[in-house]
């Protein structure tokens, strides 16, 4: 349990050690894109304690609206107020968004372009509730949607960031939620999110590691142990799933063909496809290692037990950056085929 009474299972961030941490990045930003515009407004599905939204009910009490355990109404709610010139932030857990209500966001907020900021907690395992509760292939639902643009932050300085741009960013958005006290991996004075835009946050010759969401604070702590075994890795942080950045991902992968991907999400669908379906169209040869949740719902457990089970920890990083580097020796020495001969 936390002093506010909230366990981990309800998303609240464990893993805080080592970097400053700040309470309800989401909540404290939307309050400053409220007082920024007064069109702004939040909604959610009677989730507003664990969807961090609070501190803008709090300051703006008649801009906020609780439909109740109601999801699909949230967003039909929510499409409605775009309509009539309002900007509305609403809060559920992601499974609920997608599962619950893509065909509300896919005909109602998303067909017709309108400005509905759709912001899902728990992604993928940021909670041990088990496969009702974990958003593992969110990513990959929201991406296959037209006109929507999705996001998943890092951290708390991400998340602020993005909270406050997306407020001014024109249509529907997806965004995936870090709340309690998040860590705040990148340097607010240093870093600037921009809707689209990957940032090579390392650079590096040896293996490049791609990375989205809470994934990056563990990609950089494994490029860091690399280089004790002498392996320089480059670090593109992948923020924005779509409109992905492929010509920063082709820039990378043209220049350090051994390659591991990622993700607090399924390895089918999200960031590790994205990766690969670029590589694929640019003709790019690559080797390409998956790091992120296995084709399964995962057990219930705490997040640290659940992380290591599924290999999505910092060693498994490493680990699978070893492997490729190694295998993208024998990928460099292969003879390239003719165009004859590959027919």
């Amino acid at each position: 349990m936390t002093s506010r009474g909230q366990t981990t299972a309800m998303g609240v961030s464990d893993q805080v050690e080592g970097y400053p941490a700040v309470t309800a990045p989401f909540g404290q930003a939307l309050v400053e894109a409220g007082r920024r515009r007064s069109d702004v407004v939040g909604l959610t599905a009677d989730l507003g304690k664990y969807t961090d939204i609070l501190p803008f009910a709090e300051a703006f009490p008649n801009r906020y609206f609780n439909v109740g355990m109601a999801e699909q109404n949230l967003i039909g709610v929510a499409a409605g107020l775009a309509r009539t010139g309002f900007v509305p932030f609403c809060t559920t857990y992601c499974v609920f968004a997608t599962r619950r209500a893509y065909d509300f966001i896919a005909i109602g907020c998303a067909l017709s372009r309108l400005n509905v900021k759709i912001v899902a907690g728990l992604p993928g395992l940021t909670t041990g509730y088990g496969g009702t509760h974990q958003g593992i292939e969110d990513l990959a639902l929201m991406r296959a949607m037209p006109n929507l643009t999705v996001i998943d932050p890092c951290d708390a300085t991400e998340l602020a960031q993005a909270t406050v741009a997306i407020a001014e960013h024109d249509g529907p958005v997806y965004l995936r939620l870090l709340r309690g006290r998040v860590p705040a991996v990148l340097d607010p004075a240093h870093y600037r999110f921009e809707v689209g835009k990957a940032r090579l946050l390392r650079d590096g010759a040896d293996v490049a590691l791609i990375s989205t969401g809470l994934m990056t604070q563990r990609t950089l702590e494994a490029a860091a142990q690399l280089v004790t075994d002498g392996i320089n890795a480059a670090v593109l942080h992948v923020s924005t799933l779509k409109p992905f950045d492929r010509e920063k991902v082709l820039a990378l992968l043209e220049k350090v063909p051994a390659v591991v991907t990622a993700e607090n999400h399924s390895t089918s669908g999200g960031l590790a496809s994205a990766v690969a379906d670029a590589a694929v169209d640019a003709g790019v040869r690559l080797r390409l290692r998956r790091v992120g949740i296995p084709d399964c719902f995962c057990n219930c457990g705490s997040i640290p037990y659940l992380v290591k089970r599924y290999g999505m920890d910092t060693a498994s990083i490493v680990a699978a950056a070893r492997a490729v580097l190694s295998e993208s020796t024998s990928l460099r020495a292969a003879p390239t085929l003719s165009r004859e001969h590959s027919t």
